[in-house]
């Protein structure tokens, strides 16, 4: 039975004192036992609070050590770059510096940092020599090819091997040696080189034409003596324009007067640039014409028939979709850098010279490949060297560059 904690009737005093007594006790238990049960879920409550707070605690601490990590893979970054960018800057903002960085680099782990667009340009430097080797082996290594096509051919790919050797030489000498010496010869060289390759290029353009517009008196030793005076003044022109910067005229002295391109000048730059304009407006018109000659052929074959064949058709057809590839990859190479030669300044950043600059050396690339290995010659003499699949002593149909 529960107990009575009020006094009933009929109870004495003796009741009623441990009725009073028993109520005392009992609330005192009882409070006893509320703060027990308050206690206990303060403390309930207290680790509840905790929880958050220590999860907090290790979030930041987490974060902490997070923030710290991402600090150092930023320095590290940095260090990696800080050479080229330093480079960048001292050889005038934003000009393409050909010449050697600094050499008081620190002795950390990435001491040796490289600019990826150089990667870029030695590589394409090596596909290159490597593809016109092969080609200028072949052209002196089989004496069938000694005819006016064959020998711009030749001074084609040397001019573009050499371009690409001067490419992996300029990568070497700007991460290996540092010298203002080497750093112009190597400019000069690649200037030379370039320029001869377009030269070249302007030569056989001059062959094509001269084969179409004089067939009949094409294949003489006058017109290889005509061919050889071409190459003398194209080399000659060449070499002239790439002693230029090594001769003096050059920026390393004053370099308020740099170009895109350090150490060459503004005024050497642009020399360039006018000149590349001046052979391609060439080019373009000697392609303009040898399209006319060509159509006019294939309208005179088609009169002596008296119907114009499909055969003739496809032929015209496919020689001038070969001119205006021809035109058009050597445009799309090379235009994009000699307009931003003449409209660039040297605080313009680096990346635009690179990313103009390496298209134009896919030229040198492509070249062996449109005016070389589509050649019906070249290509057995590649077999006999590499397949030893003819005997050395095949005779050869020697063709006209019209028919390249």
């Amino acid at each position: 039975m529960a107990p009575t904690f009020f006094p009933e009737k009929g109870e004495s005093i003796r009741d009623l004192r441990r009725w009073k007594e028993r109520r005392r006790k009992t609330g005192r238990e009882r409070d006893d036992f509320r703060y027990q049960n308050l206690l206990r879920k303060k403390e309930k409550s207290e680790a509840w609070k905790a929880i958050p707070v220590f999860l907090h605690v290790k979030k930041r601490a987490i974060t902490g050590e997070m923030n710290e990590s991402a600090a150092a893979n930023e320095s590290l970054a940095e260090l990696s770059v800080t050479s080229w960018v330093e480079a960048e800057a001292l050889n005038g903002n934003g000009s393409l510096a050909l010449s050697s960085p600094s050499s008081s680099s620190s002795s950390s782990l990435l001491d040796f940092p490289v600019n990826p667009w150089d990667i870029m340009l030695c590589l394409s430097g090596t596909v290159i020599a490597c593809e016109n080797a092969i080609v200028v082996a072949i052209i002196f290594y089989t004496p069938t090819l000694r005819t006016p096509m064959f020998v711009l051919i030749g001074s084609l790919a040397t001019a573009d091997l050499l371009a690409g050797v001067g490419l992996i030489l300029n990568f070497v000498f700007q991460y290996v040696i540092s010298s203002e010496t080497i750093s112009l010869i190597t400019v000069g060289f690649l200037v030379a080189s370039f320029t001869a390759s377009i030269s070249s290029l302007l030569a056989i353009t001059v062959d094509r034409y001269l084969s179409l517009y004089n067939a009949l008196t094409y294949v003489s030793e006058k017109t290889l003596h005509y061919v050889h005076l071409m190459l003398v003044g194209a080399w000659g022109a060449s070499l002239g324009l790439g002693l230029l910067p090594v001769l003096g005229w050059n920026c390393l002295d004053d370099a308020e007067s740099c170009s895109i391109v350090r150490p060459l000048r503004r005024a050497n730059i642009t020399l360039l640039a006018g000149s590349f304009f001046v052979i391609f407006a060439l080019m373009l018109s000697l392609y303009v014409r040898i399209c006319k000659i060509v159509c006019r052929h294939a309208h005179q074959i088609a009169l002596q028939q008296h119907f114009f064949a499909a055969s003739h058709y496809v032929a015209t057809k496919k020689g001038v979709s070969t001119l205006a590839i021809i035109l058009g990859t050597f445009g799309a190479s090379w235009l994009p850098f000699a307009v931003y030669c003449l409209v660039g300044e040297r605080e313009y950043p680096a990346v635009y010279t690179y990313a103009t600059l390496l298209p134009a050396t896919y030229n040198s690339m492509i070249n062996p490949i449109i005016y070389a290995y589509r050649n019906a010659e070249i290509q057995r003499s590649i077999y006999v060297l590499f397949c030893g699949c003819f005997h050395a002593n095949v005779s050869y149909r020697s063709r006209s560059p019209s028919e390249v």
